[in-house]
């Protein structure tokens, strides 16, 4: 008896992924480019190369798309930060790779560019908002949470407050460098000062975490 063949079309058919996953690169350009309001379906169908129909089978309305782009887009910008507590390696060193590799996100051109759209969007739509803290930010912040709580438990630190003291940390990254290229009156540091940024940043907050 011949092998079935299966369908290539019709009812229960999957949608095509190589499509959705162009939709979802065309939009992620368009909306860091112009913005939410200034990104309509009609021009991100022509970015994908796709009929606005295909656009509106995988995606219900536009702000699905936007928030499907956003979260694609979070996803795809965390580093390899390693939330990871090795007896072999020293804490400081183990902040010090965690600081490096989240001072360069939130500095990447891109990392600005999707901050400033959230910001732009911020008193129009809190479920956009949450989502994209949800996505990025708060995955990063409990992930640090939870390496200071195991630092914690293991006498390496005295962090009563894990959530806080992760806040503290990346506060502390952060800076007033990156607000000042948020709003574009600042470059971003780069190579020796950057490094300098954090390396003082750890320190302070080796010193304030210091276990007895």
């Amino acid at each position: 008896m011949p092998n079935k063949v299966l369908p290539t079309s019709g009812p229960g058919r999957p949608k095509d992924l190589a499509k959705r996953k162009a939709i979802l690169e065309a939009a992620k350009t368009l909306f860091l480019s112009n913005g939410y309001d200034g990104s309509s379906m009609d021009a991100i169908a022509a970015e994908a190369g796709v009929s606005k129909l295909t656009v509106y089978s995988h995606f219900t309305d536009k702000e699905k798309l936007f928030a499907e782009a956003v979260k694609s887009k979070c996803e795809e910008q965390l580093p390899e930060l390693l939330f990871e507590l090795d007896d072999g390696v020293p804490v400081a060193q183990v902040l010090l790779n965690i600081g490096r590799g989240f001072n360069q996100l939130i500095n990447s051109r891109e990392s600005v560019e999707l901050h400033r759209v959230m910001v732009s969007l911020a008193a129009q739509d809190s479920k956009l908002s949450r989502m994209f803290y949800e996505a990025g930010p708060q995955r990063v912040l409990h992930g640090m949470e939870e390496l200071l709580r195991r630092a914690h438990q293991a006498g390496k630190l005295h962090v009563p407050d894990p959530l806080g003291a992760a806040d503290q940390f990346f506060c502390l990254i952060k800076g007033g460098a990156n607000f000042r290229l948020l709003i574009g009156c600042g470059d971003a540091l780069q190579g020796s000062e950057a490094e300098a940024h954090v390396r003082d940043a750890v320190e302070v907050f080796l010193r304030a975490f210091r276990a007895d």
